[in-house]
């Protein structure tokens, strides 16, 4: 069975490219953050997914181990394409997406990163009503990005992985969703 981690910084598209290259092949979808925000609901820590962040680091460092303990349990008889963020942006600094101790249960065969330029972020972010996110400036989205490329290729150093970046740019999603399923097949 394969198990992969797709990531991108809020604003990306890697939800929507998934969503659509689901459509293609067969892999459980999980998304991280709504595994780690069912178990911190659970412990009634939030009342919902954008304040995991702001949460504690420590506190957000076990409510990831928990989450990749439930996903690893669901990848032992299935592909499983897991739905996440390779680094989140904290008031005190980026804080890895996937630790060490979460990569050891998950054990990944790939890694997608899905980017987009950072003024296309922008827009997508100001256009979602579902999301209470904070402003970021273009440099800001920018640097995100290279640290998920950073955090990325150490996560494949600890695993084996590859990396696969796929650009998601504006008008270009039929074409991003054959990439990423010619990388999943």
């Amino acid at each position: 069975m394969k198990l992969v981690v797709i990531t991108g910084i809020p604003g990306s598209g890697s939800t929507t490219v998934l969503k659509k290259a689901l459509e293609e092949v067969d892999y459980l979808h999980l998304n991280y953050g709504d595994i780690m925000t069912e178990i911190a609901l659970e412990k009634g820590l939030v009342e919902n997914r954008d304040e995991l962040r702001k949460l504690p680091a420590e506190t957000q460092k076990e409510i990831q181990k928990e989450a990749g303990i439930r996903i690893s349990e669901k990848s032992e008889t299935t592909n499983v394409i897991v739905d996440t963020h390779c680094t989140i942006s904290t008031p005190k600094g980026f804080l890895p997406g996937l630790p060490k101790w979460v990569l050891e249960g998950l054990n990944p065969d790939i890694f997608i990163l899905i980017e987009a330029y950072p003024d296309e972020v922008i827009v997508r972010r100001l256009g979602d009503e579902t999301r209470q996110r904070d402003a970021e400036k273009a440099k800001d989205i920018q640097l995100h990005q290279e640290m998920n490329r950073a955090a990325a290729m150490a996560y494949a150093t600890l695993t084996g992985a590859t990396v696969k970046i796929i650009s998601n740019h504006d008008n270009h999603l039929p074409s991003t969703v054959k990439k990423m399923v010619d990388v999943l097949k």
